[in-house]
């Protein structure tokens, strides 16, 4: 079962921008780019979902001034995962653990940037300070509290997706958005911005 999941999860590395509709990386470009397509690592929809306690529904980072809903996303009928479109919302991987789950990683990811909406808040993540606090709070009330572990980019074709989505380790989460160079010609960020943080 493992081998099976390992095998779904590197078949479904994308491979466009992260951005939502019309993009420009986060130096602004002087004319409107094409639409690209969403690329953040997920498992595949086909792995029964984890048990769910609680949903988080917003998640706040003040030393970087974040403070986002968070909203449920799944896989599309292209097998990409979604994200919302608005870059002032967050999306939380549903098929894997919540903040609530004894084990595993929460995942939350969110646009990097939109050329009609401008930069959105995760571009802030790679800002964040040693030992940031980041409160996500689920549909119950409970606020979680994490202190970050770590934040870096990483070359899409190198990202570790079975780290990025485990479900039986230590209970974390782990925040998603792109970086690195953007090409014009492709449409595609060549990195993955990664954030990690243990709970307090």
């Amino acid at each position: 079962m493992i081998a099976r999941i390992l095998a779904l999860a590197v078949m479904a590395l994308l491979l466009a921008g992260c951005a939502a509709g019309p993009t420009e990386s986060i130096a602004p470009s002087p004319a409107p780019l094409p639409t690209a397509e969403i690329d953040v690592p997920r498992q595949s929809s086909e792995i029964a979902p984890v048990e769910q306690l609680a949903a988080p529904v917003r998640i706040q980072i003040p030393s970087v001034a974040i403070d986002l809903q968070i909203t449920p996303v799944g896989v599309q009928d292209d097998g990409l995962m979604q994200i919302p479109e608005n870059i002032r919302v967050a999306g939380w991987y549903r098929f894997g653990p919540s903040p609530a789950s004894e084990t595993g990683s929460t995942v939350i990811t969110a646009h990097v940037d939109d050329f009609e909406q401008g930069l959105g808040p995760f571009a802030y993540l790679k800002e964040m300070p040693a030992d940031a606090e980041i409160v996500v709070t689920t549909d119950d009330g409970v606020d979680h509290r994490y202190a970050l572990e770590s934040v870096q980019n990483i070359e899409k074709k190198q990202l570790p997706l079975d780290q990025v989505f485990d479900r039986g380790g230590a209970p974390r989460i782990v925040l998603i958005t792109c970086g690195g160079q953007f090409d014009e010609n492709v449409l595609n960020y060549s990195d993955n911005v990664i954030a990690i943080a243990n709970p307090l």
